[in-house]
């Protein structure tokens, strides 16, 4: 019969990812959101799309970071 061996320390858990990709809904959303605050102005659907692409991943890290922070020190 084997013997199982407890350690004494305590496990770690390794932190997820600290950034969640957002959905192309969720860039969607955003971008439209970037076109209403320009009221409606002509501008560059790409740049609108990779502004929120950006921002939405600037948020999530954040937001991811403090969660996986928070696991940590628990």
């Amino acid at each position: 019969m084997s013997k199982t061996r407890e350690s004494s320390s305590p496990k770690m858990r390794k932190p997820r990812s600290a950034k969640k990709q957002p959905t192309q809904g969720e860039i969607a959303l955003r971008a439209y959101h970037i076109y209403l605050e320009r009221n409606g102005a002509p501008g560059n659907p790409l740049e609108d799309w990779t502004r929120a692409e950006r921002e939405l991943l600037e948020k999530n890290g954040k937001v991811g970071l403090k969660v996986a922070l928070k696991s940590i020190a628990a």
